[in-house]
């Protein structure tokens, strides 16, 4: 009897370790190769919505990053005749960022160049200077706009006359009245001129001219106007104001 069931314990016990260590490698290995859990509906919209809120944080930063810029810049607005040589004169000082051609200072709104031509409309030809006070201030502005054009002229500038072509300086603020006040009074008691006709009056509206008025100069070099007239201010301002023009 004991030399049957001695055999039978053995097998059992055999059996018994052998199905375990089978169980343990099984359990290990399914273990290491278990898919990672697929996302749910709601993690990927967990996702999207934080992703959403990322790129509108960016762009709400990279928006007000533009707006900062933008609210650190300054306008001037000015007429010294015609608003081709002005704007071709303006566009290269540094800290300028943009010039405009267009009209200002009349009561006629959305005119058209016909119209100021007429001069029943009230405008001057002028341009809308945007530049950055950090590296140009307003009163130099202001020495540019004196010395290229001929302020003691009463509606005229060579060539052209008439009420559009008048000399005009159109503050947007108080401090740019003043600072317009005190270099036409500047220009008056230095000597060099008898009488000073330029106009300063607040602004109140600019209409940009046509398309085919603005970089005038640039797009048409050799154009009789820009060759004889325009050219020869863009020269002075560039001696005049050597460190102040881009190179």
């Amino acid at each position: 009897m004991h030399s049957r069931v001695l055999p039978i314990l053995v097998l059992l016990l055999f059996v018994a370790a052998w199905a375990g260590s089978v169980w343990s490698v099984d359990k290990s290995t399914r273990k290491k190769s278990k898919p990672a859990a697929s996302k749910t509906a709601e993690d990927v919209d967990s996702e999207k919505s934080s992703s959403g809120r990322a790129s509108t944080a960016d762009a709400k930063n990279a928006g007000e990053a533009e707006t900062a810029d933008a609210e650190k810049l300054e306008t001037a607005t000015f007429g010294q005749g015609c608003f081709w040589c002005a704007e071709a004169v303006f566009q290269q000082i540094k800290g300028v960022k943009s010039v405009v051609s267009g009209y200002s200072g009349g009561t006629v709104p959305n005119p058209t160049y016909e119209m100021v031509s007429s001069g029943l409309t009230g405008h001057a030809e002028v341009v809308e200077i945007t530049f950055d006070p950090k590296i140009i201030s307003y009163d130099d502005l202001l020495d540019v706009f004196w010395k290229t054009h001929d302020p003691t002229k009463l509606n005229e500038q060579g060539p052209d006359h008439g009420t559009q072509y008048r000399s005009i300086i159109l503050y947007h603020s108080k401090e740019q009245k003043e600072a317009a006040e005190k270099s036409k009074a500047k220009l008056m008691k230095s000597g060099h001129v008898r009488k000073v006709v330029t106009e300063i009056v607040e602004f109140s509206k600019f209409y940009p001219a046509e398309d085919y008025h603005q970089n005038f100069f640039k797009n048409n070099p050799d154009y009789p106007y820009c060759y004889e007239l325009i050219r020869p201010k863009v020269n002075k301002a560039k001696k005049l104001f050597k460190d102040k023009v881009e190179k």
